[in-house]
This record gives C-alpha cells, sequence and structure tokens, in this order.
C-alpha cells in the first residue's frame, strides 16, 4: 500500500497540485478572476502539503497538527486584522517568511543528514554536489529575502525611514559581502570536510547573507518600495525553487520557479512603470527625501488656486465624464466606499465615472486595484493607464485622490527631472482637475508636482474620506432641490 502511494497518488497529488498552480497564477492576471484564482492556489498548496506528507511517510502528525492549527490561526488572526493600507507590509513578512522558511529546510537538511549522524565528508559527497550547491543558494536567497523583506517592511511602516540610507562605501561592502557568500558557499559544499567545520561555514554564510539584505534594501527609498516587494517576490520563489532541489520534491521546483518567473516579470513592469532600470532600483538611492535646493522641481509652489467642496460639487454635478484617479491617500484615508458612494450618485445624474490606475499607485502592485474592488466598485470601470490616458482630453472633471508623482506632468516636460520619462496618467489634459491632498507636500520622488500649478487645476486640502463625504453631501442637496 505505501509503496502504491508513493508511486501512484503522490505523483498524481503533485501533478494536479502543479496544474491548479499555473490555473491559480493565471486566474490573477486579472481583476475580476483574482479571487478565485487565490483560492484554487491554496487548493493547490494543500495539496502539495498532502502530497509531501505521504511521501514521507513515517513522520510525527502530532507536531504537523500543531504547526497547522498555530499557523492557520495566526494567519487568520493576521490576515482579517491588517488594515488595506498595510497590505504592503504584509507582503514584504510572507516574502520574509518564504525566504526565511527555504533557508532553514537547507539548514536543517543538512543538520538531519550530515550533522546528527556525525558523518565525515563535504556536503557534496555526502548529499550529492547538485543538492550541496542549491543547500547553499537556498541558504543565501532565503536569509537575503528574509533580512531584506524585513527592512522593506520597516520602511513601509514607517518604523525604518523611507528616505535612502546611503552608508559610506556601501556598493563595495556589497560586493564584499558577495563575494564572501560566494566563498562560504563552496566552502560550505567542497571544502568543509566536517560535520562541525560544515556546520560553521552554513552559520557564516547565513550570518553574512542576513547582513547582505538588509544593505541591499537599505539604500532604496519609498519611491521603489513597490519594486522592492516585487523584487522580494522573486528572491523568494527562487530561494523555494532551490530548496525543492535539495529535498528532491519537484513540485517545490515547479511552484518556487512560477514565483520567481512571475516576480521577475512584474518587477520588471513595474521598472518600466517608473522609467528606472532594475539595476537603479538595486543601486538606490531614490525616493524618500526631499528634493534639495536647487534641484529639478524645488521650490516654493507660486501659483496654486484652492476650491471647497461646494464649488467642486458644482462642477461635478454639471460633469458628463468623470474620472477619479486612486492614490495612497485614498487608502489611507480608507476613502474607497465613499468615493463608491460619489460615484453612484453621478451616475444617477448620467455622468460616466472610470477610475485611472497606474501601474504603481500606491505601494505595492495591485494595491488600488484591491482596495477599490474592497468597496465592490465594478472591474470594468477600474481602467489601466495606457486606457485611460486617450480619454482626459475629453473629460470634464478629474478627481485626484491622494496621488503625486503618478500625475506629475515635469515627467513629461522637464528632462532634468528626476522623473523624466516616467508614464504617467495625463490629468492634465482633462478640463479641470481636483486634487485631494492634506497639503502641498511631496510624493516618494521628493520633488514639487507641476499640475498642483496648472491654470485647469485646484485644490482640495483635507483628509480624502471626508472631502468625499462633504462631496456626497452637496449633491445630495443638489438632488433633493
Amino acid at each position: 500500500m505505501n509503496d502504491a502511494v508513493r508511486t501512484v497518488i503522490v505523483p498524481l497529488l503533485y501533478l494536479l497540485s502543479a496544474v491548479l498552480f499555473v490555473v491559480g497564477l493565471k486566474r490573477l492576471g486579472r481583476v475580476r478572476t483574482a479571487r478565485a484564482g487565490n483560492g484554487i492556489a491554496a487548493v493547490a498548496m494543500g495539496l502539495a502539503v498532502v502530497g509531501t506528507l505521504l511521501e514521507l511517510g513515517s513522520v510525527d502528525y502530532r507536531w504537523i497538527a500543531l504547526g497547522l492549527l498555530v499557523g492557520t490561526a495566526v494567519g487568520t488572526w493576521v490576515a482579517v486584522r491588517v488594515p488595506m493600507t498595510s497590505m504592503p507590509e504584509m507582503v514584504a513578512l510572507l516574502n520574509g517568511v518564504g525566504g526565511g522558511a527555504s533557508a532553514l529546510v537547507a539548514l536543517a537538511i543538512y543538520w538531519v543528514d550530515v550533522v546528527e549522524p556525525d558523518r565525515a565528508g563535504t556536503a557534496a559527497s555526502l548529499l550529492g554536489g547538485a543538492e550541496a550547491v542549491t543547500a547553499a543558494l537556498s541558504i543565501l536567497v532565503g536569509a537575503v529575502t528574509f533580512s531584506g523583506s524585513l527592512v522593506a517592511y520597516g520602511k513601509l511602516a514607517g518604523t525604518i525611514t523611507g528616505k535612502p540610507v546611503l552608508l559610506p562605501g556601501r556598493h563595495a561592502v556589497n560586493v564584499l559581502l558577495l563575494l564572501g557568500s560566494a566563498v562560504l558557499g563552496g566552502g560550505f559544499a567542497w571544502w568543509a570536510a566536517g560535520p562541525a567545520a560544515g556546520a560553521a561555514v552554513a552559520l557564516a554564510l547565513t550570518a553574512v547573507s542576513l547582513i547582505l539584505g538588509v544593505l541591499l534594501v537599505l539604500p532604496i527609498g519609498g519611491a521603489d518600495m513597490p519594486v522592492v516587494v516585487s523584487l522580494l517576490n522573486s528572491y523568494s520563489g527562487i530561494a523555494a525553487s532551490a530548496t525543492g532541489f535539495v529535498i528532491g520534491n519537484y513540485l517545490l521546483i515547479i511552484a518556487g520557479a512560477m514565483v520567481g518567473a512571475a516576480g521577475i516579470i512584474l518587477t520588471q513592469i513595474m521598472c518600466v512603470a517608473m522609467n528606472r532600470s532594475l539595476g537603479a532600483v538595486v543601486l538606490g538611492g531614490f525616493g524618500g527625501g526631499e528634493a534639495a535646493a536647487g534641484s529639478p522641481g524645488s521650490g516654493e509652489y507660486t501659483n496654486v488656486r484652492s476650491a471647497g467642496p461646494e464649488e467642486a460639487a458644482m462642477l461635478l454635478e454639471a460633469a458628463r465624464n468623470v474620472v477619479v484617479v486612486p492614490g495612497y491617500g485614498l487608502a489611507v484615508a480608507q476613502a474607497q466606499h465613499a468615493v463608491r458612494e460619489l460615484a453612484d450618485l453621478l451616475e444617477k445624474r448620467g455622468a460616466q465615472v472610470l477610475y485611472a490606475i497606474h501601474p504603481v499607485a500606491g505601494r505595492m502592485p495591485g494595491h488600488m486595484n484591491v482596495l477599490l474592488a474592497e468597496a465592490d466598485i465594478p472591474y470594468e470601470k477600474l481602467w489601466e493607464m495606457d486606457r485611460i490616458n486617450p480619454e482626459f482630453k475629453n473629460t470634464d472633471v478629474v478627481l485626484v485622490l491622494g496621488a503625486n508623482d503618478v500625475v506629475n506632468p515635469a515627467a513629461q516636460s522637464q528632462p532634468d527631472s528626476p522623473i523624466y520619462g516616467m508614464p504617467i496618467l495625463d490629468v492634465h489634459h482633462a478640463r479641470t482637475v481636483f486634487v485631494v491632498k492634506r497639503s502641498l507636500g511631496a510624493g516618494y520622488a521628493g520633488i514639487k508636482n507641476e499640475l498642483f500649478e496648472r491654470d485647469n487645476t485646484m485644490m482640495i486640502y483635507g483628509d480624502a474620506k471626508k472631502v468625499l463625504q462633504e462631496l456626497v453631501g452637496e449633491l445630495k442637496q443638489a438632488l433633493a432641490a
């Protein structure tokens, strides 16, 4: 029976799980099917766990059950309690946990197979050359992902400054750490002949990799955090795939490779959307600070007009085409339900309301899509940047809610601007633009926004949710009149 389980049932479970992972990942590519895709991927993971336990055979299920109970309880509690504004932080933590788990599995395999039985020889001779190399890679990439994700979490949560932390000689230090980790990885695989020496080298590799992860993410500013989160997600997949080679689990190799490839593709999409190269992001130094005196886009605003909710409501009342541009300010204010109520009122008056989604709006890829979906805003009203940009010239009113750099015309008009060449939402072509912000503060790029001084732009100062509620109140009064 055991042989039948391992030779027939387990491979079938792995095959079904792999197929479901592919289907789930495909469905995650569209907002309308994303929730179903997430559920399918969860089922695939469940089948993978069952298949792995059946393949192992003799395991203490009491520990397995305890781990499942604790993990389920913690995961459910965190997922239910985390506010939408903190979702990027949660994703960063999950990336870190995945990377840390991969590193721990590789260390555990070496401990169980080499150190505990006190076997003499190198990791390559005892585990196999490929297994030893991938174990070293699992430790390296997993530890870098773990510590880097914790730093990303700190930057997103505000416990670590969002400004680039530019340590002197950081590039040279990072190169030395990377070379040191390569040497330690080689030593772990081929040169450390005894279990004690191998364990010492493995722990040294872990320590160096943890330091490298911290130093790689610290210099990266808040503007690049969406790219960093995506890149760390890719790292966690690569670490998992390498761990699959270590333990001989083909499904883990497949799933990790898919996550790694998807993360790299998404990272490249984010880089294109920000007009940044991946190398420039990794080297760090952009975003999170104030513009330096005399730098492009620095200086005081001189021609900014403001309006109140009553004046804005009058223009919205007469508008036939309205585009809402959601940004992080909308997420902070938890104003997604208020904007849905406003849109419903405008549509009752015959207006068309659309939502313009920039690829890097918010603090992680897809942040705005998820936020608006929470308010049951129809998916077909969420238009991507390339689709919505030609429509702005025919738009009566654009309502910008907390977005900044993604609507800054300096990206098109100032060749010396740090965001020049970055694709933006062309809201400045609309007849009227209302920008809802608490102040004239700069976005993550740290530069002033040309849009605020345009003749067709008016600022509405205040919390996004409060302003939207006031607009709703004004429109309701107009409807009742």
